[in-house]
Parts: structure tokens; C-alpha cells; sequence
């Protein structure tokens, strides 16, 4: 199935967004989960407090920065949280004491908005505005297209990640290709997204640069 969309040109693509649920409080006396999950809503910032609204929900939760670094924070500011901008939001965490405590940024726009999920037929995205590239890697099939260049398709399988570095690689006979999504803050050119991921794609002895977001 061809995911890819007329508007090549642009690196920050109309994404498939929806909420997924967030831990919470245990149900029938099981232990609360406390495994982080991609979060998806709108955020406001009301003085000092950052307010999370999720897709499809009439909530809100306060958001707090638990990551370390401050990575979290630094990529809402850097797309206007700070400057009094709404900003969508996609965050991997836990709902905990009435927080959504973020550990990890995945994405973060300006005026985006909440869509579908990519479900089993994106599990990642990566763009580049340097050739205007994009990639879409789903549960079967790798699709790779740069501009003026016929798009390439070729198996998917399983994506190694250790200590924030997304690996894979494959070949046929026509075809050789080899991803590496690094977990670090990715801005895109216009200045209007910022990425959980950076993403560098060797495809046939070309290079491509750009940033990634799981899906």
C-alpha cells in the first residue's frame, strides 16, 4: 500500500495522529503499568503550569518534564510553548499523581492536529529537506522516495534499538539500504516541528539526512 503523498517537497508531512492510552491507576487490584506510552494531545501553557489536552478527550492533565535533560521542554519552547503558542504534542510517558510525567519527545508543532494512528502500516517516519526525501517504514514493507527519483520498496523487519539508536538494514538484487534514527532533538528547516529523532539513510551509496518520529 503507497503511503506517500504528493507534497514531497515539504519535510514536515500531515502525520497520522491519535491517543493512545496512558497508564494509570490499577483496575482490579493489579499493579498500575508504568511502561512509558506516546501520548497525543495540545498543549497550553497557563503561567507555570503546562496543561495537556489529549486527542478525542475533553481532560486535561498538568505535564511534567521528567527527562533528565530538560529535552522535553526544550523541544515545546523551541516550536512557541514558551512564546504563548498552542503546540501538538507527542510525548512518551505515564500518568502518574495527576501528571503526565514525559520523559521522551517524539514530536512537537505548531498548530498541529490530532489523526488516525499509523497502525501495522507506518511504525516509523523519517524526512529530509536536503533532496526532499521521505520514509515510511511499516509492519511489511520499507518505502523509500526522494524527489524526481522512483520510489523503492523493500521488505520490512525487525528495527534494533539500543540505548537510543534505531538500526536496520536490507538488500535485494536491486537494492541496498541501511537506516540509523538516533534519539536526540531534530528541528526541520521551517523552524515549525521538532523531531524525538534524528535520521540518517544510506540507499544505493547515497546518503540522506534528515529527522524521524516513531509512528
Amino acid at each position: 500500500m503507497n503511503v506517500f503523498r504528493p507534497a514531497l517537497a515539504a519535510l514536515t508531512l500531515t502525520l497520522s495522529l491519535a491517543l493512545l492510552p496512558l497508564a494509570s491507576h490499577a483496575e482490579g487490584g493489579r499493579p498500575a503499568d508504568t511502561t512509558p506510552k506516546l501520548a497525543f494531545g495540545q498543549m497550553v501553557k497557563y503561567g507555570d503550569k503546562l496543561v495537556f489536552s489529549p486527542c478525542r478527550d475533553q481532560s486535561y492533565t498538568q505535564l511534567e518534564d521528567v527527562s533528565g535533560d530538560g529535552r522535553v521542554l526544550k523541544a515545546l519552547d523551541l516550536v512557541g510553548l514558551a512564546a504563548g503558542q498552542k503546540v501538538y504534542a507527542e510525548v512518551l510517558g505515564v500518568n502518574e499523581g495527576g501528571f503526565l510525567q514525559a520523559s521522551q519527545i517524539n514530536l512537537a508543532r505548531t498548530d498541529g492536529r490530532c489523526q488516525l494512528p499509523g497502525g501495522r502500516e507506518e511504525h516509523w517516519r523519517a524526512a529530509g529537506a536536503q533532496a526532499a526525501w521521505i520514509l515510511a517504514f511499516g509492519a511489511e514493507v520499507v518505502q523509500f522516495k526522494a524527489a524526481g527519483q522512483p520510489e523503492v520498496d523493500l521488505p520490512a523487519g525487525k528495527v534494533a534499538i539500543d540505548k537510543g539508536v534505531a538500526t536496520y538494514a536490507v538488500a535485494n538484487d536491486k537494492h541496498q539500504l541501511a537506516l540509523r534514527f538516533e534519539q536526540a532533538l531534530c528541528r526541520d528547516p521551517a523552524g515549525k516541528a521538532v523531531y524525538g529523532w534524528t535520521a540518517t539513510v544510506h540507499l544505493d551509496g547515497k546518503t540522506f539526512t534528515g529527522c524521524a518520529w516513531q509512528r
